[in-house]
């Protein structure tokens, strides 16, 4: 009996389902087997890169590299508020890292901020008419000048609200009330961060 043979007939005891291929011979590559491959390299790719790429991609004038942003001003009642806007500010364009935070000095542009209103609503009651809920909201005006003092960008009216439980007991109520305009000046220095590099 040739060695074919035997190999066969082993093979066909063993496991009958399997079909025995050729002489082993590995087929072809097709069209698409190369697609594949190809999309692949490009995910690979886009995963490895895709940070980088929009951390880079801004519609910022050129030349604008540096950025100070100064103690906002408070026209409002609310003592404080301004520390709160202009540590979010700075926290948001910090973190970012496209353009450098530096003194007014140093800076190539200046963004300017005015908290012009801050109002406190009681928004929810119990049966017994005591307060819940308290509702806030806060307007600011911006303003991004070059070194000359020559506006580039600005928006006025930009406002934000946000929620906070009431508490019967004061110091809870203005710790509470602090966070919401925490919350607040971080929503709004998000929104402006993006549109500073996406949006000008």
């Amino acid at each position: 009996m040739k060695t074919e043979d035997r190999i066969q007939n082993v093979s066909s005891k063993s496991s009958p389902a399997i079909p025995i291929i050729g002489k082993f011979r590995n087929p072809q590559p097709t069209i698409r087997d190369y697609i594949r491959v190809l999309v692949i390299l490009c995910v690979m790719s886009l995963a490895g890169c895709g940070y980088q790429m929009v951390g880079k991609e801004t519609h910022v004038p050129p030349g604008l590299n540096s950025l100070s942003i100064p103690t906002f001003k408070n026209n409002t009642f609310e003592p404080g508020i301004e520390i709160a806007f202009t540590q979010a500010f700075l926290t948001e364009f910090i973190q970012d890292r496209r353009v450098k935070v530096v003194s007014r000095a140093e800076a190539d542009s200046t963004l300017e901020g005015v908290v012009t209103d801050f109002r406190t609503y009681a928004v929810a009651y119990d049966k017994s008419g005591f307060v819940l809920q308290y509702q806030i909201g806060i307007t600011v005006n911006l303003a991004l000048k070059d070194r000359a003092g020559k506006v580039l960008w600005e928006e006025k009216g930009l406002s934000e609200i946000q929620w906070f439980r009431a508490s019967s007991v004061g110091v809870t109520n203005e710790a509470a009330k602090q966070a919401a305009i925490q919350k607040t000046a971080g929503l709004i220095a998000e929104r402006i961060r993006s549109r500073f590099f996406y949006n000008f």
